[in-house]
């Protein structure tokens, strides 16, 4: 028994290694005195963020980018609360989404779509702050690079409970990942709250077509395809001056249900590295729960858990180091009790989203 657990962390292991390989694959990217160029609209989603939409929009005013090159339009989702929106120096525009499918998101991000006149857009979250940067390193990186979709960096701005501490590290090692896909050749994961791509590029994908019946993945599903159509044209900004903060959830059966939403499209992701890597992670968090099943029924020797567990912990730990450097200017904080939950918390995730249904924004949806 204690070899098959080995086996089964051994491979989890090197997919890693690989990952952390493939993080310092993707060199840090730091601004410099260019002439701002890039038009943007800025498209952000919104539904009953009354009390989000106000900071959202006040870090706009902050970024040190020219109010004439980018443009602000607000997508109200079926809100009931009412927001007014007025005296800012750049473009702002409320519409309503025209709901198509069975995903409110990317109705919202294909109905701001018909209006969009530049040649960029880059969408955010109402819950996010965007550094004062934003703009100004999106397009340094457009104007060196030939590149028609941008993956940027999403981090938590919590505080100290182990509610937050744990969201933290479990959106550190889902950032890891990312950028190690990236950086192997095999991006299959982004994070809607700071993507941008071309108006051109999103017509040429046809938008969301041909995943709108999965209410998530506003973002996964269009780098899958358009990492199909121009693998070389798409791209990863590693550059601290870029990442997005956003809230976390305010309490567990919020969290969880987010990551079973985020979980339930991995079986309808077309990247055969992205499902791969799914099974694998799922792999080694189900194996590292059984393990200390089998050492509590004493099935297995302790010190062989231990073991385990440790070197586990030292991988997970390297990966999950250098990513929390890069987003943040803070120590990963309940390190050692986050990473004994995480392998129960994460394992019970993949499974309930194989059948169970999640809330979002106050509505249901079925697997």
């Amino acid at each position: 028994m204690s070899l098959v657990l080995y086996v089964i962390l051994a491979f989890y292991l090197i997919n890693i290694a690989l990952l952390i390989y493939g993080f310092f694959r993707i060199k840090n990217f730091y601004t410099t005195d260019l002439t701002p160029q890039t038009n943007f609209t800025i498209i952000v989603p919104f539904r009953n963020e009354a009390d989000n939409l106000p900071n959202l929009l006040l870090s706009f005013s902050a970024l040190h980018y020219p109010n004439a090159l980018f443009e602000v339009i607000l997508v109200d989702d079926s809100s009931t609360e009412k927001i007014s929106f007025s005296g800012f120096k750049f473009k702002v525009s409320v519409i309503d989404s025209v709901r198509i499918s069975n995903s409110p998101k990317k109705d919202a991000i294909t109905t701001a779509m018909q209006h969009v006149k530049t040649d960029w857009v880059i969408t955010t979250d109402a819950d996010c702050m965007v550094p004062k940067n934003w703009l100004k390193t999106f397009d340094q990186y457009i104007q060196q690079n030939k590149v028609a979709m941008l993956a940027g960096a999403v981090t938590y701005n919590g505080n100290s409970s182990f509610l937050d501490s744990f969201q933290q590290l479990d959106l550190t090692s889902l950032q890891g990942a990312t950028i190690g896909s990236f950086g192997l050749g095999k991006a299959f994961m982004c994070n809607g709250a700071n993507l941008a791509y071309t108006k051109e590029l999103f017509d040429q994908l046809n938008g969301f077509e041909g995943n709108d019946k999965i209410a998530s993945g506003d973002d996964v599903f269009l780098l899958q395809k358009a990492v199909d159509l121009v693998p070389d044209q798409v791209h990863y900004l590693k550059a601290k001056e870029a990442v997005v903060a956003t809230k976390p959830t305010k309490d567990w059966r919020s969290l969880f249900h987010q990551r079973v939403r985020w979980a339930a499209k991995t079986g309808s992701y077309q990247s055969l590295y992205g499902k791969y890597l799914g099974v694998t992670v799922f792999l080694g968090n189900l194996n590292f729960v059984i393990g200390f099943l089998l050492s509590v029924f004493g099935i297995i020797e302790l010190q062989n858990f231990v073991v385990f567990a440790l070197l586990k912990f030292f991988f997970d730990f390297v990966l999950l180091n250098y990513t929390n450097d890069f987003l943040t200017n803070n120590r990963i904080k309940s390190l050692v009790l986050s990473s004994l939950w995480y392998p129960f918390f994460s394992t019970s995730v993949a499974l309930y989203s194989l059948f169970g249904s999640y809330e979002w924004k106050n509505r249901r949806f079925v697997k």
